[in-house]
């Protein structure tokens, strides 16, 4: 098997999104443990795990309350419905992410997502999709939590519903973070002009990757934040492994080459921004 490169430098990082409880690591006998130890090694200090359903947001509750401080590692979290998972949205749903935002800072809770709209895989209809996003976008605002905003080849609708929201006045001055932003440059600075931060990961390091570059070079510096979408999407050069905080850095570092900048630059900017958007 390939052996994984790790950072080495001085740069201390806040991955503000990276599922550690996922199955897929346990599938693969990698305990939270070795994940923040290796983390830790490697600068990260700061994770933030997010939910994107009922179930996954009580993991990522329970592992951020057991495991916070860890090898020396902050863990934060969130709760939330993905748009994969809209269609089981049902009224007692509503009650968890209610009582959970409404008590947000005993669980060391700091955002509302995964939530959004995904029309590339259409897991639930689009119109159930619109539905529970507005919901949720309520709650947020009700509750004055920023988002993780999920979204992917929805670009239009998503923009739609969160301009019709601004306008309306119930959408926070810092919304969120679109995360793993793909959308287009246009759309990018639209979505900044909203107050968003932009979420890059793994896919900014690929070699086919068009739109990120622009994206990493337009965004202003104090709406840049940084992750890893773990166990998915991992950066070059550990690409084909499973993907883990420790990673990380390797986005810092091509977002320091295409703002011509150091990574220890970009690792002191992000883990402010981080920090700033999430209040913590």
């Amino acid at each position: 098997m390939r052996q994984p490169q790790y950072y080495s430098g001085d740069g201390v990082f806040f991955d503000t999104h990276a599922h550690i409880a996922d199955r897929r690591f346990e599938e693969a006998g990698i305990t939270v443990s070795d994940i923040l130890q290796r983390a830790s090694e490697a600068g990260v200090k700061r994770i933030l795990i997010p939910g994107d359903s009922e179930k996954s947001s009580r993991k990522a509750v329970s592992v951020c309350l057991e495991m916070s401080g860890l090898h020396g590692v902050e863990l934060f979290c969130s709760v939330g419905i993905h748009p994969h998972e809209a269609k089981d949205y049902t009224e007692d749903t509503g009650k968890y992410l209610r009582e959970m935002l409404s008590l947000r800072k005993e669980n060391r809770l700091c955002a509302l997502g995964e939530i959004g709209l995904d029309y590339y895989y259409d897991f639930s209809p689009r119109d159930v999709q619109k539905e529970v996003f507005k919901k949720q976008l309520e709650l947020a605002y009700e509750y004055d939590i920023p988002m993780i905003l999920h979204e992917r080849d929805a670009t239009g609708d998503c923009l739609d519903i969160l301009k019709d929201f601004h306008k309306r006045g119930q959408l926070r001055k810092v919304p969120g973070v679109c995360h793993c932003c793909t959308m287009s440059p246009e759309a990018a600075r639209e979505i900044v002009k909203l107050g968003f931060y932009i979420g890059f990961d793994g896919p900014l390091t690929f070699k086919n990757n068009k739109k990120g570059p622009v994206l990493a070079q337009e965004t202003p510096e104090d709406r840049i934040v940084i992750e890893t979408d773990s166990p998915y999407i991992t950066p070059e050069p550990n690409r084909g492994l499973t993907n883990e905080p420790c990673f990380v850095p390797f986005v810092a570092q091509k977002l320091a080459e295409i703002r011509n900048t150091d990574i220890e630059r970009i690792a002191e900017i992000t883990y402010h921004n981080g920090s700033m958007l999430y209040e913590i």
